[in-house]
Formats: C-alpha cells, sequence, structure tokens
C-alpha cells in the first residue's frame, strides 16, 4: 500500500524528513515481518485459481497474521479517503494497478492478479507485493509481466552500487519505458520500518521535482521499492470505493515490491522467500 504527495503539496518552509536509518539488528527483527509477508504471499498463490473470490484470499492471510500474532498493517488504514481500507491485502485484477478490495469477484483465466500486503510483528514492519498470471495468460501479459520484474530486479541491483536513489529511479524507468511501456507516476514506494510509511517517498521515475528530493543510498536504509508497470499510458483514476487505482485506459498494470535494507554485505532482500544479498 503507497501514498504519494507527489512532493509539490509540501510546505517548502518545513524541512524534508530525514529517513531513520537501522542497526543491522533492526533489519533482523525486521526479516522476521518479512518472513511472516513472504509466507502470507506463498498462500496466495497457492490459493489463487480461476473460480476463487478474491475475498477468500483475504480471509486466509488475515488467518495466517491472526495464528502469528502479527498486526495486518493495511486494515483499518486511513490514507487519503475517508473510508478505511477494509483488508488485510490489496487484490488488484487486470486494468487495476493498486488497492483493489478483497470481495466477491471470482478470478477468472486469463487475469493479472496483483496481491499486496504488509504487517507488524514485534514492532517492526514488512510489506511486498507479486503479481500472479492466473492460468494461462496472453503472451501480451506474459511480457508485461516479465518486464516489470526485471525492473525491480534491476532496482535491487542498482541500489548495491549507486550513491543517489535518482540513479536507480532513472535505470527503472528506462527499462520500463525501453521495453514499450509506461511507470505509474502517481504512486510510489517508501521508507518502512516501525510503521509502514516512513520517509523518504520513493518514486520509481525522475522528473525536475523528484530530484529536488533525491536521497543518498546508504548502509541502514530500508526501503519498500515497488515499481507499478503499465502496458499503456501512465495515467490513472480512482474508482467510485475510493481506493481501487485503475489505469485510464483500461489496459493492463503490473505491480511487484519488495522491502530492502542497505548493508554492509549488500542489499538485503528482507521480504524474500531465502536469504537474499545482492551486491553489484
Amino acid at each position: 500500500m503507497k501514498f504519494l504527495d507527489r512532493f509539490r503539496s509540501r510546505d517548502p518552509k518545513k524541512p524534508e524528513p530525514k529517513p531513520e536509518l537501522k542497526s543491522p539488528r533492526e533489519i533482523g527483527l525486521m526479516r522476521q515481518s518479512g518472513l511472516l509477508v513472504a509466507e502470507a504471499l506463498r498462500l496466495c498463490r497457492s490459493i489463487a485459481k480461476p473460480g476463487v473470490k478474491t475475498v477468500e484470499i483475504d480471509r486466509a492471510v488475515e488467518d495466517l497474521y491472526t495464528s502469528r500474532g502479527a498486526v495486518p498493517l493495511f486494515k483499518g488504514y486511513p490514507g487519503s479517503s475517508k473510508i478505511p481500507f477494509p483488508a488485510v491485502t490489496c487484490l488488484s485484477l487486470n486494468e487495476q494497478v493498486v488497492h483493489g478490495i478483497p470481495g466477491q469477484r471470482v478470478i477468472r483465466e486469463g487475469d493479472l492478479l496483483k496481491i499486496d500486503t504488509a504487517c507488524k510483528l514485534n514492532g517492526w514492519c514488512a510489506d511486498a507485493a507479486i503479481t500472479l498470471p492466473i492460468g494461462e495468460v496472453s503472451p501480451a501479459k506474459k511480457r508485461l509481466l516479465a518486464v516489470a520484474e526485471e525492473v525491480l530486479r534491476l532496482a535491487i541491483l542498482e541500489m548495491s552500487r549507486r550513491r543517489m536513489w535518482s540513479e536507480v529511479a532513472l535505470a527503472m524507468q528506462r527499462a520500463a519505458e525501453s521495453a514499450g511501456y509506461s511507470v505509474v507516476t502517481a504512486y510510489v514506494g517508501h521508507g518502512i520500518g516501525r510503521v509502514m510509511h516512513e520517509a523518504p517517498q520513493v518514486p520509481n521515475f525522475v522528473d525536475k521535482e523528484i530530484k529536488k528530493h533525491d536521497f543518498r543510498l546508504e548502509e541502514g536504509l530500508v526501503l519498500a521499492v515497488e515499481p507499478m508497470v503499465n502496458m499503456g499510458k501512465a495515467g490513472t483514476n480512482v474508482l467510485r470505493d475510493q481506493w481501487t487505482v485503475v489505469t485510464r485506459d483500461g489496459l493492463p498494470s503490473v505491480h511487484v515490491e519488495h522491502t530492502l535494507a542497505i548493508t554492509a554485505e549488500g542489499v538485503y532482500v528482507v521480504t524474500a522467500d531465502e536469504e537474499t544479498y545482492v551486491k553489484g
């Protein structure tokens, strides 16, 4: 789950909030939440089949979090809406980009299902998202998914060898656009730690305004990096439920995300299934 004030709405008289760097011990504690988020996403993979209702997936994840004593971070989140988010997962289909509300909609063969979830365990948070092809999807959707996943892999690699975030964001944007796609600019990633949304905001693109709010990549920084790649144009709308974000042109979108920590050993993928460090 991610929200963006688009930088322009910030009060220029107020100083930029500084990221809170985490110690190796704190990153280790975040890993416990990351492992549970990874388990939740594996559970979703096992359930998400043609004929399943999205609410069934959400209930299974909520039961998992409850059984482990974890706090689901999405449920009840106010965001920019007067209506709190009603579920523990965001489940978004096809042209839905992010923040889809689970309900009675049935998953069908050929769908692209985006699953985003986060939890807090023992005081620390983790956040991740995957996009699942349901059954056999079209070659066009397969390619979109492959490119979006490659954009995230590229971001992880670039984080390990770049000095500023804008360098990573530019590489992500170029990778998506060179494949003929667009990067969503209305929503971004975020810092994460004791709370789900911390400084800094983490865009997947670069423009003049973004460069004004660039930040250094340094040891102890933990980010939720989450490219949203559209098959068509970058424009989005929000549905009447005040949450679900859709592509303006109705074409499919893919969303993937990991919580990533910069450490002395490389970029640590906090929400990976297995212990993973990436060093360029």
